[in-house]
């Protein structure tokens, strides 16, 4: 380790629920990379707690289950009061490894990232199961483009990020919250290849059906919290839209014939609508959120 290594301060910040049989490894192993380890017990059952204290590590506990997301959002806040040059998030079922936490740490270390991922797809050769690659493509898709490991949970943030990013989502969606919230403020994303473990048959706490639809319904909410004219405007207009054709054919039907077809005319009734409730609710929504947005930056100043 360089001189200049050992003078950046590193938090290693570990997630853990009924993680006893792996979290003194991964606190053991992440020792020598970190300056101190905060384990955030989401509400376990087992001696997860009491494993990560008798081993020296600093732990928050949840007094119930909290979910993924309120776990990092209590990582994030534990972090910010040792003010780190680089926090690391790892999860505690040991599937990744703390001896490449260097890795994570370097690109932020030198000023290359104010994020950087540990990736379990860009290597050769990845021993990840097929159905979690198919899971996680169809979540790199609604979350963000150019990411092929929105999920992983081995990451490195810098201090600027630290200090200007915090999760609000108490599931699964906490991550792809975060790296949205990374892009909407214009910061430095960063992959590095890492390895992945897949122990015990390679089994998750969480189904994978039930994570990507939690992972899903997160950034659709995020999605049109921060872009409701598009969000809601958008569907809302092509809506008006494809009723205006339907009302033009109704009327030339009706011209023509002295007839009204009750099909056509439902359907651009309907359309009209729906059309003008999508519209009215991306409205209302821009001018709310853009009411907060102004109230919150002249409290900031």
């Amino acid at each position: 380790m360089s001189a200049s290594e050992k003078n950046t301060n590193v938090v290693v910040c570990i997630p853990a629920l009924n993680e006893e049989r792996n979290i003194a490894k991964v606190i053991v192993d992440s020792k020598k990379f970190a300056d101190r380890i905060i384990v955030c017990d989401d509400g376990s059952s087992d001696k997860t707690s009491e494993i990560a204290l008798g081993l020296g590590a600093e732990v928050v506990r949840h007094e119930r289950n909290m979910g993924k997301g309120d776990a990092l959002r209590t990582l994030f806040l534990a972090a910010r009061a040792y003010q780190p040059d680089v926090m690391v998030t790892i999860d505690g079922d040991a599937q990744q490894d703390p001896n490449e936490i260097p890795m994570l740490v370097e690109p932020v270390r030198a000023g290359e990232a104010d994020i950087v991922i540990g990736s379990r797809f860009m290597g050769e050769g990845s021993s990840v199961p097929s159905y979690r690659r198919l899971g996680n493509r169809m979540l790199n898709a609604v979350t963000i483009s150019g990411i092929r490991d929105t999920q992983s949970g081995f990451r490195a943030y810098s201090k600027q990020t630290l200090m200007s990013i915090l999760p609000t989502e108490k599931g699964m969606g906490g991550d792809s919250e975060i790296l949205a919230d990374a892009f909407q403020k214009g910061l430095r994303i960063k992959e590095v290849t890492t390895s992945v473990s897949y122990h015990d048959g390679g089994t998750s706490k969480t189904n994978p059906i039930v994570h990507t639809l939690d992972v899903f319904l997160s950034m659709v909410k995020h999605n049109s919290i921060r872009h409701p004219l598009l969000f809601y405007g958008g569907p809302g207009g092509a809506l008006l839209i494809l009723a205006l054709g339907f009302w033009y054919w109704a009327a030339e039907v009706y011209v023509a014939t002295r007839g009204l077809m009750i099909s056509v005319a439902l359907l651009a009734i309907g359309f009209t609508l729906v059309g003008l409730m999508l519209m009215t609710t991306a409205v209302i929504l821009w001018v709310t959120i853009s009411v907060i947005r102004g109230e919150r930056l002249s409290a900031e100043k």
